[in-house]
């Protein structure tokens, strides 16, 4: 699998991983999402591609504090062959070149099979409640 920056081209592309891997909510326009993340380091959305397919993704965000990553997906019909891994190691490395402390993200409570994945990254459950509020409506 080969790594990149997203480039506009790509948007259907994601938007269909996105669909296929659950994670598109009706609360989150995808197309809106991605435009937010091209105004603010977009060179921290990255892709991968394998047989000029894109199979993963990942929107990353460093804020001087913590890393995040969101959208972190992997084509169904690709999974068992390091794709997530190797991404996540890739994730890692540019917020380590920015000086990024930790990294957290957010997983929902009913996918186990993703919790695993993380536990064996050596991801941990923090002690703590996530909270969110709504401040920009995507009908």
């Amino acid at each position: 699998m080969k790594i990149r920056a997203y480039q506009p081209s790509d948007e259907a592309a994601v938007i269909g991983l996105w669909d296929v891997c659950g994670l598109i909510r009706p609360w989150n326009d995808p197309r809106k999402d991605i435009a937010r993340k091209l105004a603010e380091q977009p060179e921290l959305f990255l892709v991968g591609t394998a047989e000029r397919e894109l199979v993963a993704s990942a929107m990353v965000g460093y804020d001087g504090h913590r890393g995040w990553v969101y959208y972190f997906a992997v084509a169904p019909e690709r999974r068992k062959q390091s794709l997530g891994r190797m991404l996540m190691q890739e994730v890692e490395r540019r917020l380590i070149e920015r000086g990024c402390p930790k990294l957290n993200l957010q997983v929902r409570s009913s996918n186990a099979g993703v919790l695993e994945f993380y536990r064996r990254l050596g991801y941990a459950q923090d002690d703590v409640v996530s909270l969110g509020r709504r401040l920009i409506q995507d009908d």
